[in-house]
């Protein structure tokens, strides 16, 4: 991702049944973004379901697994960290 276009970070915990709809909007929109899922390892398969998605746009899908539960705060900045070294 060394280009300059912005990136939407979702962190996420049991979002098997919004990630699609989330990713697939964010997308969509008229201006171009990479989307950045940060996961605190979540039970119900998100983070496995982000891989999936992420074949269809390997260039704007970006995953980050976290070992568990983290919280939001923490997230963020680990979301955020990422981006500045991508």
């Amino acid at each position: 991702m060394s280009d300059n276009t912005p990136l939407v970070i979702i962190p996420t915990y049991n979002e098997i049944g919004n990630i699609e709809k989330m990713i697939d909007t964010v997308l969509r929109l008229s201006v171009s973004f990479h989307v950045l899922i940060v996961d605190d390892n979540s039970p119900d398969g998100t983070a496995e379901k982000v891989l999936s998605l992420q074949k269809e746009s390997p260039s704007r899908v970006h995953l980050l697994k976290r070992e568990k539960k983290l919280g939001l705060g923490t997230a963020y900045i680990k979301g955020f960290n990422w981006a500045l070294a991508n």
